[in-house]
């Protein structure tokens, strides 16, 4: 058994997005948030095998309006993933218009010129870059892959890195922020090569 983010990394980290990187942070944005962290071609689990679970943490330098936050499954208040997951975004997207919209939905008005699409989705990437400075200070990792429903807004990976320099405590952010190239199927390919004796040998182009 192994956590789906840390497939996804691993996947990632062989022969996908972040090959070539020698430390991944695989985050997935879907119906949850998670994350897996894979160093030097192998997946990093931890003492307690919770390594990467940046959703469960609150949402780093939260504003006044967003406290305490939406209650999370986990029996706390304002965790990241009640913010940046799809339910997150709908009920975010709810509490500022009254419209009860998917996703999918408010990400395609947004790319139409909707204003208060456009609004969600502002909130949402700037939450997000905050949420990922955080995992920037801790691990700054050579490179951030993006999986699940939500990583297919394509605006992401522009704004953000935008973004997050404000909370990254460096003079300068160099990080990558890219998507999965194998999209869905990466989980399964990670939890391949969790299994197989020796994983393919690929070479490693710069970044």
């Amino acid at each position: 058994m192994e956590n789906d983010a840390n497939c996804l990394a691993l996947s990632e980290a062989t022969d996908g997005a972040a090959q070539g990187a020698d430390v991944v942070f695989g985050v997935i944005l879907g119906t949850g948030v998670g994350g897996g962290l894979v160093a030097f071609g192998r997946v990093v689990t931890g003492r307690n095998r919770i390594a990467g679970e940046w959703g469960h943490n609150g949402l780093p330098w939260p504003l006044d309006t967003e406290l305490p936050g939406p209650q999370c499954y986990c029996g706390k208040h304002g965790c990241v993933e009640t913010f940046l997951s799809g339910p997150g975004l709908m009920r975010d997207h709810l509490a500022a218009t009254g419209v009860a919209l998917a996703p999918e939905t408010i990400a395609a008005l947004s790319d139409e010129g909707d204003r208060e699409c456009l609004a969600t989705i502002g909130r949402y990437e700037e939450r997000l870059a905050r949420s990922l400075a955080m995992v920037i200070n801790i691990l700054d990792p050579d490179v951030i892959v993006m999986g699940g429903g939500m990583s297919n807004m394509r605006r992401l990976y522009e704004t953000v890195p935008r973004l997050w320099g404000r909370w990254v405590f460096s003079d300068r952010v160099d990080t990558p922020l890219v998507k999965a190239r194998h999209g869905d199927s990466s989980g399964v390919r990670g939890a391949a090569f969790l299994v197989m004796p020796t994983r393919p040998q690929v070479r490693h182009p710069a970044l």
